[in-house]
């Protein structure tokens, strides 16, 4: 699981979220950044509430919250998610678009971008395509 900084840094360039079933989000700013929820069929689900998208909480006991809006969030990308979001903002360029090395140290997440191979090493495989990805989202601004 990726960082929650990497996470707020991805959705602060723009990456959209539709809420899936065993989706990761973090509330923060609310004493609670060190909670991880998970959208369930059981317990939290996505829906509309007043005409924003929102993310209802039923039956939670260990706290009492009905719902909150889903712009008050934070997605928490899984790793199969970046990669699969990295490699759709890079169809189209050249060959190899997206590459992951395991090292000694961790991962290497290699992508070519405009011509140019760029390098993202990190500890987890999913911090290295949140790199990757942060890299590629910054560029398009």
């Amino acid at each position: 699981m990726i960082k929650l900084q990497a996470a707020k840094k991805l959705k602060e360039l723009g990456l959209k979220w539709e809420p899936k079933l065993h989706d990761f989000f973090a509330i923060p700013e609310r004493n609670l950044d060190d909670r991880i929820f998970v959208l369930s069929d059981m317990t939290i689900a996505a829906e509309v509430l007043h005409g924003y998208p929102a993310l209802t909480f039923n039956g939670a006991v260990e706290w009492s919250l009905d719902f909150i809006y889903q712009f008050d969030v934070i997605w928490i990308p899984r790793e199969d998610q970046l990669r699969t979001i990295l490699v759709a903002k890079l169809a189209g360029g050249e060959e190899p678009i997206v590459q992951l090395l395991t090292t000694l140290r961790g991962y290497v997440c290699k992508i070519r971008l405009s011509g140019q191979e760029h390098q993202f090493p990190a500890g987890t495989a999913g911090d290295a395509y949140a790199a990757a990805l942060t890299f590629v989202l910054e560029a398009d601004q």
